[in-house]
């Protein structure tokens, strides 16, 4: 390090060491990383009293961009060195994917400036222990977030058990039962889903840093993965783990289940004098104690207390999140509350060690804690036999592609790949996430790229040599910003580029969401036209409409060859069969039905979906035209979850709900964000909420006409194919 760097490293840890000890000057705090959980360290770092947000990084820039404009951060970076060589900064957050944590961590450190990582750690406990020196070397703060162990009622029972109200522990219960999602539906390459045991790392962190913080390192451990799946990727994913250990005389369980059902996280603690039970999903505390009554009584007046309790805490959760939305002072959801509390930890004023639970020891034992739980486990040598990333295959390709598939790795992208390889298509694909596409659908005839829509570049060397480009793709965010530049801005990106490489044809998935659907639509067909009051819907409805647009558009000034296809309420493989399409599903177990549910539903199965995509790529002289893809009426949704409940043996709660209620529950939305002026604050309109029912039928004449587009007819083929199958994917 040159003299220069020095002596500004010396000047800032001066200028750092100043602010801890005094709690002066709001601390300069950057973020690298810009994923999801940079949203909610965003959210939470604006309550801490003495931080602000001043710069964030990602090497994808457009997701730094989308996360600074959300927050009104006013530096953006796409390097983490330029970062920290241009911005004068107290401390950086690392929230990148496990894997790339140590390195960040490490040049951050090497800087001179404090670290605060999201768990876990690192990927391994060596790599922990070298940060750990660094920053003792350097007098530098080293702090990793498990956020749990901040939570208000695990708060209540730690200060119970080291009070010892429990009195001597005899049995801790750590239970995590939560399903996961990416299992099910991918992205099958990311970082927790590579090795079997990095679920450990990712999710089993937060019950190890519990164990640890309750009753320390065990001495002895016995642990058993089980319920094996294979994932698309060729990976296996064990959705069952049981540890049993035990530390002095204190025996703990730590259960993991990932299948999907009822979410449960909680830790129960047996003591001699108490028992007692944090449930965070509940953001409850309950300790049950003996009282001064006859045995009977005493039954009564512990259910009895904790009962009072529980509903307390219930009024006390709900205040705390409304005062949260209002911003009135500090508020928010329990998890925000509880990453809150670790920022408080880390950011705490003096020169005094770190709280234990956010302290850069705590961290490095979880990480060893959990390689050991992995040992233990004596997974087969075979669990990890394939790889996540798509080999190469270009060499034994026959003929080039003519065929770009954008979106390929997404519900209908999948089926649409099957079916053009089983036709024998050469196909290309430009995927942001290579990991989601199955093993099955990787061959010769697939010609994997990777880039992203919004890189011009990228765009450009996909469609060399291509004749037809099948755009799928969506985009996953929130905020019209998002929308506008996520979703139109890359169709925006894909239609110049295709006009740039002389693309003879480009056909575009839109929705439905795009019409009126309420009660005085009438019958639509192709000729009906878009609503008209599009501007007051939803970001999503909005969006296709513009993009949709966009591209008529670009078909008359610039020649475009665009097909527009707008599918209804796709259902099929590769689906959840809690469809959003069928009502407004809370947890998988309760469907709120946008009215009465008894109009048929515009339902349309996924391989009928890409068989109409093949069609519209292949029929001469459609070009600005559009077609509308449901399938004939067989099911209303009170129908769909008959069904459903047969084929799964289940009784889902299902709650019929009039217009108007959603109607005025968008309206106290709404209130709530002008109060704090939100900058989404758009008026909701009655109109937009009775489109939810989708009481308008569908006439497609034109789609089986002009493509010969044949989809199914038969309700129990409709069943079979679109909540049977899904179902029994859902339930492996």
């Amino acid at each position: 390090m040159t003299t220069a760097a020095s002596g500004q490293t010396d000047q800032v840890e001066t200028s750092l060491s100043l602010k801890r000890r005094t709690g002066g000057s709001r601390r300069r705090v950057a973020f690298v990383g810009t994923g999801y959980i940079a949203d909610w360290h965003a959210q939470c770092i604006k309550q801490v009293t003495n931080a602000e947000l001043a710069a964030v990084c990602d090497r994808v820039l457009p997701k730094a961009e989308a996360l600074a404009r959300k927050f009104g951060v006013p530096k953006i970076y796409s390097s983490l060195e330029d970062m920290l060589v241009h911005e004068t900064l107290d401390a950086v957050h690392v929230l990148l994917p496990p894997d790339r944590h140590f390195e960040a961590a490490r040049t951050i450190l090497e800087a001179g400036v404090d670290v605060f990582m999201e768990k876990p750690m690192c990927e391994r406990a060596v790599d922990c222990e070298s940060l750990v020196r660094i920053a003792a070397e350097r007098g530098l703060r080293l702090g990793v977030g498990h956020n749990f162990l901040f939570s208000r009622p695990y708060e209540r029972l730690r200060r119970d058990l080291r009070s010892g109200v429990l009195g001597q522990i005899d049995h801790v219960t750590i239970t995590w039962h939560r399903p996961l999602p990416p299992v099910l539906h991918g992205p099958f390459n990311i970082w927790m889903l590579r090795e079997p045991a990095n679920i450990l790392l990712e999710i089993g962190s937060h019950s190890a840093a519990h164990l640890l913080d309750l009753v320390g390192k065990p001495e002895e451990m016995h642990v058993h993965a089980s319920n094996p799946v294979d994932l698309p990727t060729g990976q296996r994913f064990y959705r069952r783990w049981q540890v049993n250990a035990l530390k002095d005389r204190t025996a703990v369980e730590l259960r993991f289940s990932f299948v999907p059902g009822f979410s449960e996280y909680s830790i129960q603690v047996r003591g001699s004098l108490a028992a007692a039970t944090v449930d965070f999903e509940r953001n409850t505390y309950s300790l049950l104690q003996h009282t001064p009554n006859d045995p009977d009584f005493d039954v009564y007046h512990m259910v009895r207390n904790q009962a009072k309790s529980l509903k307390q805490q219930a009024r006390q959760t709900l205040s705390t999140f409304f005062r949260g939305k209002l911003k009135m002072g500090r508020g928010g959801n329990p998890y925000a509350m509880s990453i809150t509390g670790a920022m408080d930890a880390f950011y705490a004023p003096g020169d005094g060690p770190l709280d234990e639970r956010v302290d850069d020891r705590m961290g490095a034992d979880v990480i060893r804690l959990c390689e050991q739980m992995s040992a233990a486990a004596n997974l087969p040598r075979e669990a990890a036999r394939a790889s996540s990333i798509p080999r190469s295959v270009a060499a034994s390709r026959t003929t080039p592609p003519r065929i770009l598939v954008l979106g390929g790795t997404g519900f209908i992208g999948k089926e649409l790949i099957r079916q053009l390889t089983s036709s024998g298509h050469e196909i290309r694909m430009l995927v942001r996430n290579a990991g989601n596409l199955p093993l099955e659908l990787r061959g010769p005839s697939v010609d994997v790229q990777s880039g992203d829509l919004l890189n011009k570049q990228d765009l450009e060397r996909a469609m060399e040599g291509i004749d037809y480009v099948l755009h799928l793709a969506r985009a996953n965010v929130k905020t019209w910003a998002e929308y506008q530049e996520f979703e139109i801005g890359a169709t925006r990106n894909v239609a110049e580029a295709a006009v740039a490489a002389g693309v003879k044809r480009l056909v575009y998935t839109g929705s439905i969401a795009s019409y009126y659907q309420g009660s005085k639509a009438g019958t639509i067909t192709e000729a009906t036209p878009l609503d008209k009051r599009i501007a007051r819907a939803n970001f999503y409805s909005r969006a296709k409409t513009a993009s949709e647009e966009l591209l008529l558009q670009m078909h008359r000034e610039q020649g475009l060859g665009v097909v527009i296809l707008r599918p209804g309420i796709v259902i099929g493989r590769g689906a959840s069969p809690f469809h959003f399409g069928v009502g407004m599903w809370w947890n998988d177990a309760v469907c709120q039905i946008f009215g009465d549910g008894r109009n048929k539903l515009p339902l349309v199965l996924v391989e009928d979906v890409a068989a109409a995509v093949i069609a519209a790529m292949e029929k001469p002289d459609i070009e600005g035209r559009s077609f509308n893809l449901v399938g004939d009426p067989c099911l209303s949704a009170q129908e769909y979850l008959d069904e459903l409940d047969r084929c799964a043996g289940i009784r889902i709660q299902r709650f019929p709900t009039p217009v108007f209620r959603f109607y005025l529950k968008d309206m106290a939305k709404w209130v709530v964000k002008v109060a704090v002026r939100h900058p989404e604050r758009q008026m909701p309109t009655y109109r937009e909420s009775e489109t939810r029912t989708l009481l308008a039928p569908f006439d497609c004449s034109a789609a089986k006409n002009v493509l010969g587009w044949r989809p199914v007819t038969d309700r129990t083929e409709l069943v079979r194919r679109g909540i049977e199958e899904p179902l029994k994917e859902f339930t492996r």
